[in-house]
């Protein structure tokens, strides 16, 4: 029959796929009115009011393709709506129009904005670091074997593009030059210093100008556009335009437009005695235990009661009591300090630190030439604090997913060799419990004695890629710079100083890093004495 020279054309689609898709999307653009459909590419089209995902992932295995399918749901219907502006679409699509490279600039614009909110994504909503793994894996394999066959077809910008693709998305520290002409070679390090650049991106503008700079420096090597298209970037106009840029042509996000009856909330009135000021605000505090302020105590630190063997630390919420065997506390007053056995001994850290005294500096708010420097050391990090960033996530995905091999139960592995082989052979495996975060805290000490003047400012530079990359990760840290004041010692007192810069408590923050330029070579500094 005739019609059978078409069936490649004919896909089979798996409903239940799509709907779960659409459910999605619907879900994160906080809207019903986007549908989900397949297309060549993944874009977003606000005329049809439809997310496109795209036939790139029909081939692969079930899993991947699955995670690669949602990954393209989480950048249209959650990166895009949210954090793009489609004010600058416009402006930079009439300015790719006017080059001579128009795919190319296209392009670069949606795969720098891609890799924007991908970050904006993941550290919003960091459930979905699996599947963008998953596509940035696949994609990477995809790119870099393009890249060889459009080098092979003399393509020099579509190999150019796959190699952009490359810096912005590899694994690896260092970006390995793909084998250009040598007339395009020794431009190279000139488009890597405006690439490295990306990773300071803020908003679309931000790529659309370094979007910009790249293609007119592109313009003036390469005479021939873009023969693969690899992303799409949507074209604006008119009332599609004004839908994007507010809303206005959305239906109605709810059913009716009922105002709430702020009288009719459900307050309890139970109370609770936990309860204290800083949870007396209606709010998300049930059984709300660790507060952040609050009356001290007068015990002093270091001298709680050991716990007793049968204890266990959720005694306090079943209510257990018992007396307990040590006799530490039995006469201790606690209305004061009198009475209480201290655990400090003399010459606790050996005798050189006898008359050693530590002396913590408060807190310093930096001011504007401590941001100024910051900012300038920090942009020379940025690209390497990408890879460590990406290291640590992979680092983390594989402990997720990890298995622990050769035991002697567990479930039985696929290598049954060292049956015939040995005689104690360890068969089986046991997968490791998933993992969701990092569990773990860094502390930092820097010497700041007089050796490190040669060296501070490259000190600085690695504790600032320290604290960038830790925060990217959300890992809690601290840095503390110590020294000892030689002027200021005497026989009978020696100032050890200590000047925790960046505190656990304010390591998260995105406007805490300014306050590591505080740190400044000084005079001696004294080993094996405690910071804390």
């Amino acid at each position: 029959m005739l019609y059978h020279f078409i069936d490649f054309n004919d896909k089979k689609i798996n409903s239940f796929l799509l709907l779960e898709l659409e459910d999605l999307a619907k879900t994160l653009a906080k809207t019903n009115q986007y549908k989900v459909d397949f297309g060549k590419l993944s874009y977003i089209s606000f005329q049809e009011n439809k997310i496109y995902v795209s036939h790139f992932w029909d081939d692969r295995p079930q899993k991947i393709k699955i995670d690669g399918m949602k990954s393209e749901i989480f950048l249209r219907a959650f990166g895009n709506i949210h954090f793009t502006d489609f004010r600058e679409i416009e402006p930079f699509s009439k300015f790719a129009a006017e080059t001579n490279i128009p795919s190319f600039a296209r392009q670069l614009f949606m795969l720098a904005e891609d890799v924007r909110i991908e970050e904006e994504c993941k550290r919003k909503r960091t459930g979905m670091n699996r599947e963008f793994h998953t596509r940035r894996a696949v994609y990477m394999d995809y790119f870099e074997s393009q890249m060889n066959v459009n080098l092979e077809k003399n393509l020099w910008i579509d190999a150019f593009f796959n190699f952009i693709y490359a810096v912005w998305n590899t694994n690896k520290p260092f970006a390995t030059f793909p084998a250009f002409p040598v007339e395009l070679d020794r431009h190279i390090p000139l488009f890597l210093e405006k690439l490295e650049k990306m990773y300071e991106a803020q908003s679309t503008k931000d790529c659309a100008i370094l979007c910009a700079e790249v293609v007119e420096k592109a313009e003036l090597l390469f005479s021939d556009d873009m023969i693969n298209e690899y992303f799409h970037l949507p074209v604006l106009s008119g009332n599609t335009l004004m839908k994007a840029r507010t809303g206005k042509a959305r239906k109605s996000f709810l059913e009716n437009n009922d105002p709430a009856d702020a009288k009719n909330k459900d307050v309890f009135q139970e109370e609770m005695k936990t309860w204290h000021r800083e949870t007396e605000k209606e709010g998300d505090n049930h059984l709300y235990f660790n507060l952040e302020r609050g009356t001290k105590s007068s015990l002093p630190k270091g001298n709680a009661r050991k716990g007793e063997p049968g204890q266990t630390e959720m005694t306090i919420v079943r209510g257990k009591s018992g007396k307990s065997a040590s006799k530490a506390w039995a006469n201790t007053e606690l209305e004061g300090n009198e009475g209480i056995e201290t655990t400090d001994e003399p010459h606790r850290y050996g005798e050189v630190n006898k008359q050693a005294k530590a002396i913590f500096i408060p807190p310093q708010t930096p001011d504007a030439n401590d941001r100024e420097q910051y900012r300038k050391l920090r942009e020379g990090v940025l690209f390497y604090k990408r890879k460590l960033k990406n290291i640590i996530e992979q680092t983390l995905e594989k402990k997720k997913t990890g298995q622990l091999t050769n035991r002697k139960i567990g479930r039985l592995g696929k290598n049954l060799i060292p049956y015939f082989i040995e005689d104690y052979p360890n068969l089986f495996y046991k997968k490791t419990e998933p993992v969701k975060e990092i569990d773990a805290v860094f502390s930092l000490l820097v010497d700041c004695s007089a050796s490190m003047s040669d060296k501070m400012t490259e000190t600085k530079r690695g504790i600032i890629l320290f604290h960038e990359a830790l925060k990217s990760v959300r890992v809690p840290h601290e840095v503390t710079g110590f020294w000892e004041d030689a002027d200021e010692a005497t026989k009978d007192e020696q100032p050890n100083y200590f000047d925790k810069v960046i505190s656990f408590s304010r390591s998260l923050n995105e406007s805490t890093g300014p306050e590591i330029m505080r740190l400044e070579e000084k005079e001696d500094n004294r080993d094996v004495f405690p910071s804390v």
